[in-house]
C-alpha cells in the first residue's frame, strides 16, 4: 500500500494572448486627429441622445404608465368584469341547463329508439330466428350431412381409389408410348446428326473469322497506326505549341496586368482603407464613451444648478415658513373649529335622538288613547324544587362568606358601592 500522497496536478497555465499585429505609420498618424474630430462631432449627438433618453423615461413614468394603468383599469372594468359576470352568472348556468336538457332529451330519445328499433329486432333474433336456425340446422344435418358423409365414406372413396389406380396405370402406359414416339427419335437426331454438323460449322466459322481478322489488321490497323505516328502526332504537337504560345501571349496581355493592379494598387489601397475604417470605428467608440462621461457631468451640473435655483429655495420655504404657519393654523384654527363642529354634531345628534324619543312616546300615547292599553302577559309560575335536590351555587356578594353558606340578604347599598383608584 502506497502511504505517500500523489503529487497534485498543477493547473495548466492559460495560453498567452496572440501578439497583436504591429501598427503601421498610417494608423499612428491618423489616430489622434481622427479621434479629436470624431469627439467634436459625437459629443452633441451623445448629449442629445441622453436628453432624449431622460425625456423618454420621464414621459414613461408620468404619462405612459398612468395612461396604460387607466386604460387597463377601464378595460378591466368595462370588458373583463362584465364578461366574467356574464360568463359566470348567465352563460355557465344556461350551458348547464342546456346540457341537462340535452342529456334528458338524449336519454329519452335513446330509450324511444331502443324501444322502436333495437328491442323488437333483439326479441325477433333471440326468440324466432335463433330457435328456427337451430331447428333448421338439426334438420339439415339429419337430411343432408349424415347421408353425404355416409356416401363419401362408403361409396365415393372406394370408387375414387379405383379410378386413381386405373389412372396411374394408364398414365404409365401413355408416358412410355409418348417417350417412344416423341422423345427418343429427337434425341437420336440431335446426338447423331445435328451435333456433328454444328461442330463442323463452328470450325468453319472460326477459320473464316481468323482470315477476316488478318485482313483487317493488314488493311485497316497498320495504315491507321502509320497515320497516327507520322501525320497526326506532328500536327497535334504543332497545334499544342501554337496554343501554348497564344496562352502565354494572352497571359502577358491580360492576366499579368490585372495581377499587378491587384497586388500593387488595390491591395495597398484596401489595407489603407481598412486601417482608416478601423481607426474611425475605434475613434467613434472612444468618443461615444467620453461623450457619455461628458454628458453625465453636464447633466449632473445642470441638475445641481436646477436644485440650487428651484428645489433648495422651495425646501427652505417649506421648512422655515410653510411648516410653522401650517402648525399654527392647525393648532389655532383647525383644531378649535373641528372641536366646535364635533360638539355641534354631538348636540344635533342628541336633539334628534330626543325628538325621535318624543315622537315615539307621542305615537304610543295616541295608540293607547285610541285602542287602549295592551294586555299584560301573565307572570310565569315558579316551579317548586324538591327538597332533596341540591341548590345552585350563588354568586359571591359583599354580604356572603366562603366558610359557610349564607342565607341572609346582601347589603342593601352594596350595588351602589363604587371602587376607584383613589
Amino acid at each position: 500500500m502506497d502511504l505517500e500522497k500523489a503529487p497534485q496536478a498543477t493547473p495548466a497555465a492559460p495560453a498567452p494572448p496572440p501578439p497583436s499585429a504591429p501598427e503601421g505609420c498610417i494608423a499612428a498618424a491618423i489616430r489622434i486627429p481622427v479621434r479629436i474630430v470624431v469627439l467634436v462631432l459625437v459629443v452633441p449627438v451623445r448629449m442629445v441622445w441622453d436628453a432624449l433618453v431622460v425625456g423618454g423615461k420621464f414621459v414613461q413614468r408620468t404619462l405612459l404608465l398612468p395612461v396604460g394603468r387607466a386604460l387597463a383599469w377601464l378595460g378591466r372594468t368595462l370588458i373583463v368584469t362584465p364578461a366574467v359576470f356574464l360568463w359566470e352568472q348567465l352563460l355557465v348556468p344556461l350551458g348547464h341547463g342546456l346540457g341537462w336538457v340535452g342529456r334528458m332529451l338524449g336519454a329519452g330519445l335513446g330509450w324511444v329508439g331502443k324501444a322502436l328499433f333495437v328491442w323488437p329486432w333483439v326479441a325477433l333474433w333471440r326468440y324466432v330466428v335463433v330457435p328456427a336456425g337451430a331447428g333448421a340446422g338439426r334438420l339439415g344435418r339429419v337430411l343432408f350431412v349424415v347421408p353425404a358423409v355416409w356416401l363419401y365414406a362408403y361409396v365415393l372413396t372406394p370408387v375414387g381409389h379405383g379410378l386413381a389406380w386405373l389412372g396411374r396405370m394408364l398414365g404409365a402406359g401413355l408416358g412410355w408410348l409418348a417417350m417412344a414416339v416423341f422423345v427418343w427419335p429427337w434425341v437420336a437426331l440431335w446426338r447423331y446428326v445435328l451435333a456433328p454438323v454444328g461442330r463442323g460449322l463452328l470450325w468453319l466459322g472460326a477459320v473464316v473469322l481468323a482470315g477476316l481478322a488478318w485482313m483487317g489488321r493488314v488493311l485497316v490497323v497498320a495504315p491507321a497506326v502509320w497515320m497516327y505516328a507520322y501525320v497526326l502526332t506532328p500536327v497535334g504537337h504543332g497545334i499544342l505549341w501554337a496554343g501554348r504560345g497564344i496562352g502565354t501571349l494572352l497571359r502577358w496581355m491580360f492576366v499579368v496586368p490585372v495581377v499587378a493592379l491587384w497586388r500593387w494598387v488595390l491591395v495597398p489601397v484596401g489595407k489603407a482603407i481598412g486601417v482608416v475604417a478601423r481607426e474611425v470605428g475605434d475613434a467613434v467608440g472612444h468618443a461615444w464613451r467620453i461623450a457619455g462621461r461628458i454628458s453625465r457631468a453636464v447633466g449632473r451640473a445642470i441638475g445641481t444648478l436646477l436644485r440650487w435655483i428651484f428645489v433648495e429655495p422651495v425646501r427652505w420655504a417649506y421648512r422655515t415658513v410653510l411648516t410653522p404657519v401650517g402648525h399654527f393654523v392647525r393648532d389655532a384654527v383647525l383644531r378649535p373649529v373641528g372641536q366646535a363642529v364635533r360638539e355641534a354634531g354631538r348636540s344635533a345628534r342628541k336633539a334628534l335622538a330626543a325628538a325621535r324619543e318624543s315622537a315615539r312616546q307621542t305615537r304610543a300615547d295616541v295608540r293607547r288613547m285610541l285602542f287602549g292599553a295592551p294586555a299584560r302577559e301573565a307572570a310565569p309560575i315558579p316551579v317548586q324544587k324538591h327538597r332533596r335536590e341540591p341548590g345552585a351555587a350563588q354568586a359571591r356578594t359583599l354580604g356572603s362568606s366562603t366558610t359557610a353558606p349564607a342565607h341572609h340578604q346582601p347589603l342593601p347599598h352594596a350595588a351602589a358601592v363604587k371602587f376607584t383608584k383613589d
